[in-house]
């Protein structure tokens, strides 16, 4: 999973990453709305493929990317999880304020 996180935190992998979310993209379609060089478009996909979460296909001269949805659905699960936690503490750190401001007057 922290393949995953690395992977997207790039900003131009997680833009590519919600353009694949509407279907299957060549990797120069991909790099397009970027203004990159061919090189540097195949470098970004190159990390999110070794994180599992795209995979590619040669068809003729093209390269076609997939999104690979497990990746994804394991680091949801991890997120939703933690958020879980985070509220509980950020709830009792709430009350803990709330109660300090009520004695202080």
């Amino acid at each position: 999973m922290d393949r995953t996180f690395a992977a997207l935190a790039d900003p131009t992998r997680r833009r590519m990453v919600e353009r694949l979310m509407r279907g299957e993209a060549s990797i120069s379609e991909l790099a397009g709305p970027h203004e990159m060089s061919m090189p540097a478009a195949m470098k970004h996909v190159a990390r999110l493929v070794e994180a599992g979460l795209v995979s590619r296909e040669k068809r003729g001269r093209s390269v076609i990317c997939r999104l690979e949805p497990g990746p994804m659905e394991a680091a949801s699960r991890w997120l939703d999880e933690n958020l879980a936690a985070w509220n509980a503490r950020l709830d009792a750190l709430d009350l803990y304020l709330a109660k300090q401001k009520d004695q202080g007057k």
